[in-house]
């Protein structure tokens, strides 16, 4: 079935109707979503949805014997998603492609940690490479005000980072998203086996 945005082919229907009937659960459906939206990390999931599971938030997909629900936040990135079900000698295997989920998308609707995201993914981490660093979004904490990241590769236990975090990251971060308060780093900097500057 094909709709606005992704399309569940016959052959994953069809496989997962069987999958869901071995259940044994009256109106079980399966939830579909990214994880980490909008990042190089993104990952779309499918999972379980169990009868009365369902957000009001979620698009509701009617599929031949089943309904998939897609959260609300994963929808710009499915859009274009195509789940299939191939078979193979091994018996075979569903594939999930999904051309949008790592491309950041960002708008006035957008939450604090995908714009976070945004800017680690598109304008921070590009520039922490050359030096074979990079970051990333562990949470966000105190009403969404405080960021906590996690430096990894040649930023862990650089002894630059404070420099790096305080005139580039946070102040990028602060500048651009007028909600944040503070930048916080979680990093074990006692590692410096990949450091750039000892």
């Amino acid at each position: 079935m094909a709709n606005d945005f992704i399309t569940v082919t016959p052959a994953a229907q069809e496989y997962l109707v069987n999958l869901l009937s071995k259940q044994d659960s009256e109106g079980m459906g399966v939830r579909i979503f990214v994880e980490r939206p909008g990042t190089p990390n993104a990952e779309c999931c499918m999972a379980y949805c169990a009868q009365g599971e369902q957000q009001d938030s979620d698009t509701k997909l009617e599929l031949d014997g089943f309904n998939a629900y897609i959260d609300e936040d994963s929808v710009p990135f499915l859009e274009d998603a195509v789940i299939d079900y191939a078979k193979d000698r091994m018996g075979g295997q569903l594939t999930f492609r999904a051309p949008k989920s790592k491309v950041p998308q960002i708008d006035d609707n957008a939450s604090v940690e995908q714009k976070v995201n945004y800017y680690l993914y598109s304008e921070i981490n590009p520039q922490l490479a050359a030096h074979g660093g990079n970051v990333e979004l562990v949470g966000l904490v105190e009403d969404d005000t405080i960021a906590v990241l996690k430096f990894g590769g040649g930023c862990q236990g650089c002894g630059m980072v404070d420099v790096t975090l305080k005139e580039g990251i946070e102040k990028t971060l602060l500048e651009r998203i007028p909600q944040l308060s503070r930048i916080v780093d979680e990093t074990d900097h006692s590692v410096t086996e990949n450091a750039y500057f000892k």
